[in-house]
């Protein structure tokens, strides 16, 4: 017997066909091919040479090599299984109030410079009969942070995922982030936030489960 608490095998069999099915592939950009390592380390060091660089010299000598490493790491959201990622952490809940997930930390990658942004993820959702497991929405947002973004489409990207998965009442999500290409280059100000915000469900519809949710993350 299945114990009370635990989605049945058949519904988590239906999600793994659902992830792995190529709309839901193509939707959330997954399953891309593996870095190419040594064309990226050929891309550096024409960079160095770009910039008038010596790449015989002593520190630079690995440089192609760190930096090609470092962004198969800073890039692997693209190479995420979803499946393995979530790992059938889902539970049965009498429960339809919210959950709240907040002050994740990210770290991106702008696509229009290729320069770091970087700050925190709040998440809520209201169940509609299932809940994820606690440890599964801070990897949902690093899945789409790891990849070169912007900051209004990982928020949007984050909370379709989230919807997509749970089919819940609503989802709502806010990041809040400092842009490396506006503070070191350009206009150079240092102490500029954006903040982007997603709301579906309940938190579109209600402005009363909006607001509480607004509340809450401007209290911590």
């Amino acid at each position: 017997m299945t114990p009370n608490n635990v989605v049945p095998t058949d519904d988590l069999d239906l999600l793994e066909d659902r992830l792995q099915a190529p709309q839901f592939i193509e939707r959330f950009d997954l399953n891309y091919p593996p870095v190419d390592l040594h064309r990226l380390e050929a891309a550096v060091r024409n960079v160095l040479l770009g910039v008038g660089e010596d790449v015989e010299r002593e520190g630079l000598l690995n440089t192609p090599r760190r930096v090609a490493r470092a962004y198969d790491e800073l890039l692997s959201g693209y190479r995420t299984d979803p499946v393995k990622l979530l790992n059938n952490a889902f539970f049965d809940v009498e429960y339809n109030d919210m959950v709240i997930v907040d002050n994740i930390e990210f770290a991106s990658l702008c696509e229009h410079h290729m320069l770091p942004f970087l700050g925190h993820v709040h998440v809520a959702y209201i169940p509609r009969g299932k809940v994820l497991g606690l440890s599964k929405i801070p990897r949902i947002v690093d899945m789409f942070a790891q990849r070169l973004q912007l900051q209004e489409r990982m928020t949007r990207q984050i909370a379709d995922f989230i919807d997509e998965v749970l089919h819940p009442e609503g989802v709502a999500v806010v990041a809040e982030g400092q842009h490396m290409c506006s503070m070191i280059r350009g206009v150079k100000k240092h102490d500029s936030h954006m903040t982007t915000s997603t709301m579906l469900g309940v938190f579109r519809d209600n402005p009363t489960t909006r607001q509480e949710f607004m509340q809450h993350i401007q209290r911590h």
